[in-house]
């Protein structure tokens, strides 16, 4: 079993299906020179490439190798040039890493806690581009502040 993604010319996924693994050309009709070719043609989609299921954030969740980046989503773009998919970006002043993570162009605040130590409060933040654009210093706004109830051991919104 394998999976691939249908692209448009823009090389947009428009959706992934599940297919013949690619190493099984027994079956593959003469026709065509690849399950790639064969899945575009039968679906209708000018353009298909095989994604894999167990790669995300250009990381294999197992022991194997990542395979073009990022498991395929729709909406998520194919670079042809480097031959990996990548996620929509989130915003427009967001940069991908190596690992083709989308970073924010100034890190989360440290008070965020997201380590979840008990003894300090957790802090929820959300990125404006507005705020980002009107003093070109911070784009991260606090949503909510959460503390830890050691009674219910539980966080609860302060």
């Amino acid at each position: 079993m394998a999976h691939y993604a249908l692209l448009n010319n823009a090389n947009i996924v428009q959706k992934v299906i599940v297919g013949i693994d690619e190493t099984d050309t027994d079956t593959l009709p003469n026709e065509f020179s690849s399950w790639e070719d064969f899945y575009a043609d039968q679906q209708g989609y000018p353009k298909c490439k095989r994604t894999s299921y167990n790669t995300n954030n250009n990381a294999h969740s197992g022991d194997g190798t990542p395979f073009r980046g990022n498991y395929a989503g729709v909406g998520y773009t194919y670079d042809e040039d480097n031959d990996v998919f990548l996620k929509p970006q989130p915003y427009g002043s967001w940069v991908l890493d190596s690992n083709l993570i989308w970073k924010p162009p100034i890190e989360l605040p440290s008070d965020a806690n997201l380590d979840r130590d008990t003894s300090l409060p957790m802090k929820s933040y959300t990125w404006s581009e507005d705020v980002y654009k009107a003093d070109n210093t911070k784009g991260w706004v606090l949503t909510r502040t959460y503390t830890y109830n050691s009674e219910t051991e539980d966080w609860e919104q302060s």
